[in-house]
């Protein structure tokens, strides 16, 4: 059976017999033998196979170029050279696959903007392969995250006919061009959905606890480095819990996750270290073994409003913060990750619980150095009433939320959830600066390729 270039580098002896295949990135030759570095991707290191003249497969040693594909039968030998403990010499050698000398990826140094052009073949770089080797063993940790905590996993459905967020940004879904929803294939308007969370509720309302994990998109023509039309959304939603309760989990969560990379990723992190964010290991290891600061919004903003730094966004009670004023706050307010929480009712969705204020709802923002906004969240209100009086000034109709009204009319309780862009929580344990380079293939305003 094949072994990955991975369990050979992590040999604890030598073996008499491997059998390896990969793509090579670089051939050496001289007139008795050749050094091919072979990867499969299962690791970042390629291991080394000796290849001698006259072994079956070696006459075609020249077409063995970078790209191509080979299999190899040989015994896995110490190897006397620095940089790795084990190399193959190789009794056998296969070309499965050529690769012309137009292969675009040959050993010099490309530019992320060529390589999103190459999508299909961007996964075979030294940088890309630890991405998305990266974005497995994430998705990994949140699922155990959830799992040892006794969560439920729920698929919630991806085409629905409900807006979570209120905004309208929504892709629509449908089989005709006559404009009349009764005649669409679900007979009324439907689209790809935005959020899990609404669904996600009404099983927090039966099972406790639950997450979703899954695509989400939306139709916002936005071409900034932290925007894309699909995405991953990570959603959990806990009865029986309140804004304090939804706070814990976010920050528990956020440090579970890097843990877990700086525990498992060494390999794949260092790249990201040397040739992305000098800063990333320390910026990790400080989250990861300190606390989280927190504050009001209001405080945020006096603490804002109060400082020397002159902003592009004037600061004001009642905005939105941007991303200057989150880094602004965790990089030189508290000097580490933040959670702001008691946001403006004015400016967030209909189903945060509203404050005793009248002006505030429930809301928190989980905020990291290098990035800002990483999660978002809020106790949902769970009083009759008061969510009817929300959807009735945001025009929502009871004929699309009734459902959603009779988790407040049978059996309600307070329940909260929070949102993580998976994407977003990529880029920051990687260092990458956008979000076209953590996902295997970007939907951007005017691109759908591959």
């Amino acid at each position: 059976m094949r072994i990955s270039v991975k369990n050979l580098l992590n040999s604890e002896k030598g073996q008499e017999s491997v059998k390896l295949g990969g793509w090579v990135r670089t051939r050496r030759d001289s007139k008795e033998f050749s050094f091919i570095e072979v990867n499969d991707g299962s690791c970042l290191q390629g291991i080394q196979v000796i290849v001698d003249a006259g072994i079956p497969g070696s006459q075609e040693l020249s077409k063995m170029s970078t790209g191509a594909s080979i299999e190899v039968v040989g015994e896995l030998v110490e190897s006397p050279g620095q940089g790795q403990s084990w190399e193959v010499r190789a009794h056998e050698v296969k070309l499965l696959g050529s690769a012309p000398d137009d292969f675009p990826l040959q050993k010099k140094g490309h530019s992320a903007e060529f390589l999103r052009s190459i999508a299909h073949l961007r996964p075979r770089t030294n940088l890309y392969g630890a991405v998305f080797r990266m974005r497995s063993r994430l998705a990994y940790a949140v699922h155990r995250f959830f799992n040892e905590r006794d969560f439920t996993y729920v698929h919630t459905p991806i085409i629905t006919a409900s807006d979570c967020e209120g905004a309208g940004e929504m892709f629509q879904v449908t089989t005709n061009a006559s404009g009349k929803p009764e005649e669409d294939f679900f007979a009324k308007r439907s689209y790809l959905t935005v959020s899990g969370q609404l669904e996600g509720e009404t099983f927090a309302c039966a099972l406790s606890n639950i997450y979703t994990f899954g695509p989400t998109f939306r139709a916002e023509n936005s071409h900034t480095s932290r925007h894309a039309a699909e995405f991953w959304m990570i959603e959990p939603e806990m009865a029986f819990c309140d804004l304090e309760g939804d706070m814990d989990l976010a920050e528990e969560f956020m440090q579970f996750l890097v843990r877990d990379v700086l525990e498992n990723n060494e390999g794949d992190l260092s790249i990201f270290e040397r040739f992305v964010d000098r800063g990333l290991r320390s910026r990790l290891e400080a989250l990861a073994t300190g606390g989280f600061n927190r504050m009001s919004y209001t405080e945020a903003v006096e603490r804002l409003q109060n400082s020397a730094k002159s902003f592009d966004y004037p600061v004001e009670w009642g905005m939105n913060l941007q991303s200057e004023h989150e880094r602004y706050l965790c990089e030189e307010v508290v000097k580490g990750p933040l959670t702001v929480y008691n946001y403006p009712k004015s400016i967030k969705p209909f189903y945060m619980r509203s404050n005793d204020d009248g002006k505030t709802v429930t809301a928190m923002d989980v905020l990291v150095p290098g990035v800002g906004e990483i999660i978002g969240g809020s106790q949902r209100e769970e009083r009759y009433d008061l969510l009817k009086a929300a959807m009735e000034a945001h025009d929502l109709s009871d004929d699309h939320y009734g459902w959603y009204l009779d988790l407040r009319k049978y059996g309600t309780v307070p329940h909260a959830g929070f949102g993580a862009g998976f994407e977003r929580l990529l880029m920051y344990v990687t260092g990458m600066q956008n979000i076209r380079d953590v996902i295997p293939f970007a939907r951007t305003p005017g691109n759908c390729e591959f």
